[in-house]
């Protein structure tokens, strides 16, 4: 309960123009410390959550482990992170280009989706809480690489899951 207050008020500072992406380059130690914010540890924790309900728990941590066991006793880079769940989802997906995505870009997207009979579609869009003029910038450019779980009436979270992945502004 106490993490998800955390993430809602990070999600609040996200929304906003003038936030902040989780990874970016830095030119000072005045910039270093405002990288690590509240913002970049609690989005940061949202995301491997993310990460680990979409590839499993079991895959999520075998990844881990090739990590750690990759980089011991060494420095290692946010890239290291994904080449290793590269590493463990033999190809079949590009972990570093999903998580890249919601890394590199500030805020994060809202997901609509609409359904006609048996169709659904769904389309995503930067989310923006409250728009300062003097921060703004247009957000045509946003995407992210979304993953979507889902049930059915033949399957549920007990039973199995199915997921999606929307890498476009909209998709079916």
């Amino acid at each position: 309960e106490d993490f998800l207050n955390l993430i809602f008020k990070a999600m609040m500072k996200d929304s906003l123009s003038s936030s902040h992406p989780v990874s970016s380059a830095v030119q000072s130690s005045e910039q270093i410390e405002e990288m690590f914010d509240a913002l970049s540890y609690i989005k940061g924790a949202s995301l491997l959550l993310m990460l680990k309900h979409y590839l499993t728990k079991d895959v999520f941590q075998a990844g881990i482990e090739i990590y750690l066991h990759n980089h011991n006793y060494g420095c290692a880079q946010s890239d290291d992170l994904w080449d290793s769940m590269n590493e463990i989802t033999n190809g079949t997906l590009d972990v570093k280009k999903l998580m890249k995505t919601w890394i590199v870009q500030k805020g994060f997207p809202l997901v609509t989706v609409g359904r006609k009979g048996k169709i659904i579609s769904v389309k995503q869009e930067k989310y923006l809480y409250l728009v300062e003029p003097e921060n703004w910038t247009s957000d045509e450019s946003y995407l992210w690489h979304i993953p979507l779980t889902y049930i059915t009436s033949s399957c549920n979270f007990t039973h199995c899951t199915n997921a999606y992945l929307l890498d476009q502004k909209s998709g079916m």
